[in-house]
């Protein structure tokens, strides 16, 4: 049949992400970093994703198209509800056993997970083992994982924050140059089991993050992370400056913007 519906433009949507959160019937996704019409029939024609745009890159044609079909997009809402509430249940889960094993540190238990910030001093390197790197860890926070750290940890006011897919940091030789004065936290989208965008969204929501750096790989699978970041970033409801730094497999730098 033919009937109006929305058009995206790739060349003008920067991949804010805005328009999916704006997409009650969760037409509208993040795909290599653009958003992408998903299912015809999962659009109503109205329009709601339209003012967010901040690039105008949303429209409306008139086009042969499947019909919008109500019962799938309930369906449909209702799968992402649950979905929704079995990561939300998981980060609860995830953040009561990072509070008893902060707990059991306290108590003599393993330190890998307790909260701390870095001082570095520009001084001379003293211990034999820092002499022999080439370059001073810039490192000012632990922990690094995304899972691990705590949305509320005092480090993260007025941060800037770099989050990086953990395969970066061996593939750019120099890496530590974007962490410099940096909160630095790392991730891999295709082995963690886990929503980003839930944790992320808590610690932009939480504390006034000054900017966000993402680093990603150029493999396709890594664009997860940048699109966890843009969905936290949307849903805290913040303006928050963002780049996306691109590396690739041979370790050059690919793409910076």
């Amino acid at each position: 049949m033919i009937r109006k519906i929305i058009k995206i433009d790739e060349a003008l949507c920067n991949g804010c992400g805005l328009c999916v959160s704006a997409c009650h019937e969760a037409a509208i996704g993040l795909v290599d970093g653009k958003a992408k019409l998903l299912r015809d029939d999962y659009c109503d024609g109205l329009g709601n994703c339209l003012p967010v745009c901040p690039t105008n890159a949303i429209s409306f044609e008139e086009r042969e198209a499947l019909a919008y079909n109500e019962e799938e997009v309930l369906k449909n809402q209702q799968k992402l509800k649950v979905g929704i509430e079995e990561m939300q249940q998981q980060n609860q889960h995830q953040q009561q056993n990072q509070h008893q094993h902060q707990h059991q540190h306290h108590q003599g238990g393993c330190p890998g997970s307790r909260v701390m910030s870095l001082q570095r001093e520009e001084k001379a390197l003293s211990s034999r083992l820092e002499q022999l790197a080439s370059t001073p860890s810039m490192l000012r926070q632990w922990p690094v994982q995304i899972q691990l750290v705590p949305p509320n940890a005092p480090y993260f006011n007025h941060a800037d924050l770099l989050i990086a897919a953990d395969c970066t940091a061996y593939a750019f030789g120099d890496f530590h140059q974007f962490m410099k004065n940096k909160i630095t936290l790392i991730g891999c989208p295709k082995l963690d089991d886990v929503d980003y965008s839930i944790k992320l969204g808590q610690i932009l929501s939480m504390n006034e993050i000054e900017s966000v750096t993402v680093i990603r790989m150029e493999v396709p699978c890594c664009g997860g992370i940048v699109h966890a970041t843009k969905t936290a970033m949307a849903n805290s409801g913040k303006i928050i400056p963002l780049r996306i730094i691109t590396i690739g497999t041979d370790g050059t730098l690919l793409e910076d913007k």
